[in-house]
């Protein structure tokens, strides 16, 4: 198989690349090449497709399965569509479950709702970006493409810090602000089963679009924190805290508490994703402890969360430490939970 991955440096285009490498398919990357050399075996395709000239290395070649993870301009992604369209099988663009338009129900499935966005548009915010550029490559491919919206992707490589913050607290030790309930079920997707869908998907021509998350469910909010425990070896014990009583000390979900969305909130849809066709097409998700235990093993080997690749850096997240302290002086009730290992 012949593989061209639109982009290639960042966190899904890196293990995307990865899975082409480890099939032994011939690999190509398109990109600016501003963040490295491609793994030995890979092609690198230099170009900017925000520029006048900037697709000029896509003029030549064919591929099978193009992967895209575009999220800026819609109209750069409809002029690199045009530019591919008579030499490509199929085409995986991997969108987000952001395009559901607000308010989103609990359960949402394919046909949702969807924001407007216009498939030409030079600019926008998140979900009109991803949107319009769902509308862009569709135009020109119609059914060749599919359009794969992730959820909360986690695993090594991770460029966004989520999991990662809450694996280098835990290594601190002590106690550590964890936010209840402790059963509170989450959804997201592993990377690398993320990467091995998108090329399965490629392969057997799956179109439309397809919520690629895991099952709600698959791990808890404990799962994960007594993982990371568990993994990092570390001696901490985790102090649960109610919902109720994060929210009423102003704790931001999401940003100051990665990973958290506590029943009622705006985005706890986020969570409850239907996912029915994802898994009846081969989507299978790996346990909590291996995604875990390997992003501890990467973040050890490279020391810190990565830039993330052509994006602006990102506010930092997490608790800061003095302000965990003091919210679990004032809320922490009961004896420590050392975690299970």
């Amino acid at each position: 198989m012949r593989m061209l991955m639109l982009g290639g440096s960042g966190f899904v285009g890196r293990a995307t690349v990865a899975e082409g490498v480890r099939r032994g398919w011939t690999v190509a990357v398109f990109n600016r090449g501003r963040h490295g050399a491609p793994p030995d075996g890979v092609r690198q395709l230099v170009g900017d497709r925000t520029t006048s000239d900037g697709l000029a290395a896509l003029a030549d070649g064919e591929w099978d399965v193009v992967v895209d993870t575009w999220d800026g301009a819609p109209r750069d992604a409809l002029a690199g569509a045009r530019m591919l369209a008579g030499r490509v099988g199929h085409y995986v663009y991997v969108s987000s479950g952001s395009v559901y338009a607000p308010p989103v129900p609990a359960g949402v499935t394919e046909d949702g709702a969807v924001v407007d966005a216009d498939p030409a548009a030079a600019d926008g915010d998140y979900p009109t970006l991803k949107r319009g550029s769902e509308r862009a490559v569709q135009a020109v491919l119609g059914d060749r493409v599919l359009l794969a919206r992730a959820g909360l992707i986690l695993g090594p490589g991770e460029d966004i810090g989520r999991l990662p913050w809450w694996l280098t607290r835990i290594a601190r030790g002590g106690d550590v602000l964890a936010p209840g309930p402790a059963d509170l079920p989450l959804q997201y997707v592993d990377v690398r089963d993320l990467a091995v869908f998108l090329l399965d998907a490629g392969v057997s021509g799956l179109g439309g679009a397809v919520n690629v998350i895991g099952r709600p469910g698959h791990a808890t909010m404990g799962d994960l924190l007594a993982a990371a425990v568990a993994a990092t070896g570390a001696d901490a014990s985790l102090r649960w805290i109610a919902p109720d009583r994060l929210l009423d000390a102003g704790v931001a979900p999401w940003s100051e508490v990665p990973i958290w969305l506590p029943p009622g909130h705006e985005y706890r849809w986020m969570q409850q994703v239907d996912v029915a066709r994802a898994h009846a097409a081969g989507l299978v998700g790996r346990p909590v402890a291996d995604t875990v235990a390997d992003t501890w093993e990467w973040l050890r080997r490279v020391g810190t969360v990565p830039g993330r690749a052509g994006r602006p850096a990102r506010e930092p997240v997490g608790l800061d430490p003095a302000r965990e302290a003091a919210l679990l002086a004032e809320l922490a009730t009961g004896d420590p939970v050392p975690a299970a290992r």
